[in-house]
């Protein structure tokens, strides 16, 4: 190990449903990682288990007092986090705040950002004041007493049962009939406290990244998804074949631009920082808001290093900018 070079860790791992994807996450980064300027470090945490490993091999455990840790009889400490973590703790300002009290720079949005975004129907609703379309939907916590036939009434079937945090693609359910609305509310309450029902648009799934580096903001390509499946739950999002990915979109150029300059006006609305990806409906030629992922999948599949390629740049020239950003 090279003691003058800034050490990096790697976080993937955490407490939510998402942890085997945000795993590949990681040691997909930590490969695009530049080892001549740093030291980089994969930093596995679960609940109270946060472990360093290096070529897959566990060095030590993390001293959580000031997120070091011990090797060959010296403390190791961290110049920069970059965050991988699906969900809690890494995607809902929680890790951000530890970071943020002993001092560590990070990749990522900031608590502030990251928690309104993981929030689903706090987003929804401060987006929608903004004046950005999206579905209509309703907030149902968990115990609370559920009436299908009004729901029905409100949003129309068939309508989208999710939960308001967590792993996105975990608890969702697409309802058609009233009689299964009860039990999809149920699924969505196994993954979070609260379940939003929304309202279905029938159109087609564009996702599109955007990163902000020295002030300035770079969007992506779009990408056009295709599920085979009967929309994009776990298995579209994360198995080989099940969906066609498009990059850059087969969209007219105009609307190419739109959904760019939307991306472009969520991130400033929610002040992003770092790598986000915003995922849209499109249908007769409006986009309607789905949601924002402030720590999206970086596997070797993912959208994000897809649309990075199609830029004709590589993960490891964004990451290296980010991290210099930051720690420069």
């Amino acid at each position: 190990m090279n003691t003058n070079k800034p050490n990096i860790a790697v976080i993937a791992g955490g407490n939510s449903s998402e942890f085997v994807v945000s795993v590949k996450s990681g040691a997909n980064l930590i490969n695009a990682v530049d080892t001549d300027k740093y030291n980089p470090w994969l930093v596995e945490m679960q609940n109270d288990r946060w472990e360093v490993f290096q070529n897959d091999e566990k060095i030590n455990d993390i001293d959580k007092s000031d997120f070091s840790f011990m090797l060959n009889g010296e403390k190791v400490r961290f110049d920069f986090a970059y965050i991988t973590i699906h969900g809690t703790p890494g995607e809902d300002g929680i890790l951000q705040s530890y970071f943020e009290l002993i001092g560590i720079p990070y990749s990522t949005c900031d608590v502030h950002s990251s928690s309104l975004t993981f929030n689903k129907w706090f987003c929804n609703n401060y987006l929608r004041s903004q004046g950005v379309k999206m579905a209509k939907s309703l907030l149902f916590t968990q115990g609370e007493s559920i009436d299908p036939k009004a729901v029905v009434e409100e949003l129309g079937l068939p309508i989208f049962v999710k939960p308001n945090a967590g792993g996105s693609s975990f608890g969702i359910t697409k309802v058609k009939s009233i009689d299964e609305v009860e039990a999809a509310i149920n699924k969505a309450w196994e993954e979070s406290s609260e379940a939003i029902v929304e309202q279905f648009i029938d159109g087609h799934e564009f996702t599109c990244g955007a990163v902000k580096i020295k002030g300035e903001k770079t969007i992506f390509p779009i990408t056009e998804v295709i599920p085979k499946n009967e929309y994009f739950d776990f298995e579209a999002k994360y198995t080989p074949g099940v969906t066609e990915e498009i990059t850059p979109a087969r969209l007219p150029e105009p609307l190419f631009k739109k959904c760019q300059q939307l991306t472009s006006e969520i991130y400033d609305y929610c002040k992003c920082s770092g790598i986000v990806r915003i995922d849209y409906i499109l249908k007769d030629n409006t986009f309607y808001f789905l949601e924002v992922n402030t720590t999206p999948g970086m596997t070797g599949t993912s959208f994000i290093p897809q649309q990075i390629a199609a830029m004709g740049s590589s993960l490891k020239e964004i990451i290296t900018q980010i991290i210099d950003d930051k720690i420069g």
